[in-house]
């Protein structure tokens, strides 16, 4: 009962989700082989506006997928988010057409789509360029064609 309490007063004030987002299996298919990653799904206006605000910690194999659902372009800011963030901006094949990488934490700067996307994946700042993530490499996720895949 108390954990329970704690939680919503954590919820409240914007520390956790209230309702916890769908979990994905993510594969990255890079030069060196592929990186998998368990990301939270954010497909709906209110889950990609709170994004991970206000997360202090994200593991390595963790991030989040952003799904607007069809092509278009989008601009992501780091308000109220500390951590720096490499965002993946991925096109509705499963292809990455742009990565901006370690974005400045609590920024209200604009990061601005090269380019159409369906996606953006946001994981750890500075992961991309440590596992070898660059843009062309596939990414496997259930909204993307099964036959993208390499």
């Amino acid at each position: 009962m108390r954990l329970a309490a704690i939680l919503l007063g954590l919820a409240l004030v914007g520390l956790v989700p209230a309702e916890a987002l769908s979990v994905e299996k993510v594969a990255i298919a890079t030069q060196a082989g592929p990186r998998v990653f368990h990301m939270e799904v954010a497909a709906d206006d209110a889950t990609r506006a709170q994004g991970l605000m206000h997360r202090t910690h994200l593991a390595r194999d963790a991030g989040m997928l952003f799904d607007f659902g069809k092509p278009q372009m989008v601009a992501f800011w780091m308000k109220d988010t500390p951590l720096p963030l490499d965002m993946l901006f991925v096109r509705s094949d499963g292809t990455i057409s742009t990565i901006a990488a370690n974005a400045v934490p609590n920024s209200t700067a604009e990061i601005l789509s090269a380019e159409p996307v369906r996606a953006v994946i946001e994981i750890k700042g500075g992961a991309a360029q440590e596992m070898g993530i660059v843009p062309g490499d596939r990414v496997t996720a259930s909204i993307f064609p099964k036959s993208a895949a390499r």
